[in-house]
């Protein structure tokens, strides 16, 4: 059977504190297993509002409604509202996704200060960033991170390297190459490991295959604009031919006004065949495979602003197995 991971990326207090229960709710209901990765220090989104001069940011602020998706409390944190420590104030919520029978990993510390500065910075910021998130996560959890997620998947040589120092098996820090209509670049693509400064890195990445919900909406595809009401035939189109897939939604948008689709999406996938998990079940099913290295690179994706990593055109090798 294909597996279609589903990859929660929690970004904010608001995303915490209504949108995890809500899809923790959903999957349930259908009885799908999940990856939750969560922020676990300040909430400063409203810092992201220095990105208005970035090409692309305010076009894709325009054709996904941020303010009606986040709310203006929530684009005031860190300007002219003080910044809430998510772990701190949210630390029971989290604990009830574990309970509830989640996985649950590491999304960031700091979510736009990592996802804003992170490929620039240096060793000593990068491994700070991410010691800060691991001493937090084991506060809530009692026990260490099983899985990472970067937040805007921005990451940097030091922080891949870093993965292996935590003894982290597998991630989900990079994207597939997209055609503008969603498709997959090269359909291959998927689980690999990254070769970083002359290394092949142990962590194993599981790279998300699909485009985001607010990528697509807004935006002319075939000619059709896509809109809440066709946006999941949009995704469901992608998946009809199966094979595995891991996809990112956020507690956000599928957690809170796209809860909808969201619900659409995953009656679409039970229909189509597929078994719905987490990450740690998708890496299980490749732990025994012979993996392609890739060295670390970095590309655009259609309908999201600026460079991200991105598993990238030519492997190294083919003969890289997964460690135990």
């Amino acid at each position: 059977m294909a597996l279609l991971a589903l990859k929660i990326d929690v970004d904010t207090y608001r995303g915490t504190v209504d949108g995890v229960p809500r899809l923790v709710r959903l999957l349930q209901k259908y009885g799908a297993r999940a990856s939750f990765l969560f922020s676990l220090g300040p909430d400063h989104t409203g810092w992201a509002l220095r990105r208005a001069l970035r090409p692309g940011f305010l076009k894709k602020v325009a054709r996904t409604s941020v303010l009606e998706h986040y709310g203006i409390k929530t684009l005031l944190y860190g300007v002219l509202l003080p910044a809430p420590d998510i772990g701190k104030a949210c630390a029971a919520q989290m604990r009830a996704v574990k309970d509830a029978g989640f996985e649950c990993g590491i999304h960031t510390w700091d979510h736009v200060l990592w996802q804003d500065h992170v490929r620039q910075r240096d060793a000593v910021w990068t491994i700070g960033q991410m010691q800060k998130s691991v001493a937090r996560f084991t506060q809530i959890f009692g026990a260490a991170p099983p899985t990472h997620g970067a937040a805007g998947w921005q990451m940097n040589a030091q922080a891949f390297a870093h993965l292996d120092d935590l003894g982290i098996r597998y991630a989900s820090d990079s994207r597939c190459r997209l055609a503008e209509n969603g498709t997959l670049v090269d359909i291959e693509a998927g689980p690999h490991r990254l070769s970083v400064a002359g290394k092949t890195l142990n962590c194993v990445q599981l790279p998300t295959t699909l485009p985001t919900l607010d990528e697509l909406l807004g935006r002319r595809i075939d000619g059709v604009l896509v809109d809440a009401s066709n946006v999941t035939g949009r995704i469901l189109a992608l998946t009809a031919a199966l094979r595995d897939h891991v996809f990112t939604l956020h507690a956000e948008l599928e957690g809170q006004k796209l809860a909808g689709a969201f619900e659409d999406l995953l009656k679409g996938w039970l229909s189509q065949g597929y078994e719905l998990v987490s990450m740690a079940e998708y890496y299980k099913k490749i732990s025994q495979l012979v993996l392609p290295t890739f060295p670390l690179s970095w590309g655009e994706i259609p309908g999201r602003a600026g460079q991200l990593v991105v598993q990238a055109e030519s492997r190294l090798q083919t003969a890289a197995t997964v460690p135990d």
